[in-house]
């Protein structure tokens, strides 16, 4: 397939971490000339050697170590964030909103026109079933359900308003549930906890899903319209993988395909159980100040339909995905049997 050309000078920050990494990958396959990949996390021990990649290791809370990155650069992919339901507000403050202010204050410092900022549709979420929403049906909820998405709105809001139409040019594209070879994420987590692992619900939940070669895809696209006057500016969009999935049913296959017994062969633990149990959880979280795994939003997460009508970003950022879900979860469970059931089997 033919892609159009990207930008020459290329700005990824978190670009060792998931998502950024086959970012920083995908900006060189597809022409790139420079890429700067920011992270506070070194350079990748396995990470592709190329005279084109550049690793600089900095702080995003830090304003000279993210203006140092962004100098020279024609477009700023800023995926760097701190996720995870296990730190205090503060940091996700001082990552997701600072961090992105920063970025902002150094593209206008350095003359660089375009970020394309990826979010989150957890910005979003009020604990209700999203069954088929658009972004214009999803709103930012009264009370937010953990300090990641709250932060992570607020970084959202900050390059919407810093986008002008003119001298600075933003857009946040978002995915749901993202997988691939190397997640280390959401399936190894999943994976770790296989063999007492149970089924919340009724198991019949929906999810979108989005592979992470999808949503660089979609985030390079990003860059393609930010230009005065177009439709995507200072907006946001949800970009997934074909269709939906029953979201145990997918997970089970992997689960499976890695030696563990079906979840389906267990009993199943009642909604309600999980959600009385999850507030315990909390309950307890808070009286002793510390972080349960288990809350009420990690529970309701893996009970409620989640999945997203993305025909605005089909329309006005021409994505459609290249890897269908079926193909994309296959080539995922046959990573993870050759990289990581060894070592966990030991």
């Amino acid at each position: 397939m033919a892609f159009k050309a990207v930008p020459a000078n290329c700005v990824v920050t978190g670009g060792s971490g998931f998502v950024g990494r086959r970012l920083v990958e995908m900006l060189v396959e597809r022409g790139a000339k420079r890429v700067v990949s920011f992270d506070i996390s070194p350079k990748p021990k396995d990470a592709v050697d190329d005279d084109r990649i550049e690793y600089v290791q900095g702080d995003l809370s830090k304003k000279e170590d993210v203006s140092k990155a962004c100098k020279g650069a024609d477009c700023v992919w800023h995926i760097a964030a701190l996720v995870g339901p296990y730190f205090e507000h503060s940091l996700y403050f001082k990552v997701n909103y600072q961090g992105t202010v920063n970025v902002i204050d150094a593209c206008k410092e350095h003359g660089v026109r375009k970020i394309v900022m990826s979010s989150s549709p957890s910005t979003r979420f009020d604990g209700s079933d999203i069954e088929g929403l658009t972004e214009d049906q999803l709103t930012y909820p009264k009370k937010f359900l953990q300090a990641y998405a709250e932060t992570k709105a607020m970084g959202e809001k900050a390059m919407r308003d810093a986008c002008d139409g003119k001298d600075l040019l933003t857009v946040a594209i978002a995915p749901h549930q993202v997988y691939g070879p190397r997640d280390m994420l959401f399936l190894h987590n999943f994976l770790l906890n296989a063999k007492r692992l149970r089924v919340f619900g009724n198991g019949r939940n929906k999810c979108s899903f989005t592979h992470v070669d999808n949503y660089c895809h979609g985030l390079i696209l990003g860059h393609e319209v930010l230009y005065p006057g177009s439709p995507a500016l200072g907006k946001f969009y949800i970009v997934t993988d074909d269709e939906p999935q029953v979201f145990w049913q997918v997970l089970d296959e992997a689960i499976v395909a890695l030696g563990n017994k079906s979840v389906f062969a267990k009993a199943k633990v009642p909604a309600f159980l999980i959600m009385l149990i999850a507030h315990i959880c909390d309950v307890i979280s808070y009286l002793t100040n510390t972080k349960i795994k288990l809350s009420a939003f990690s529970a309701k997460m893996l009970i409620i339909h989640r999945w997203f009508n993305i025909d605005a970003a089909k329309k006005d950022l021409g994505y459609e995905p290249l890897i269908p879900f079926r193909e994309g979860w296959k080539q995922t469970i046959e990573w993870f049997k050759e990289h990581w059931k060894p070592v966990y089997g030991k």
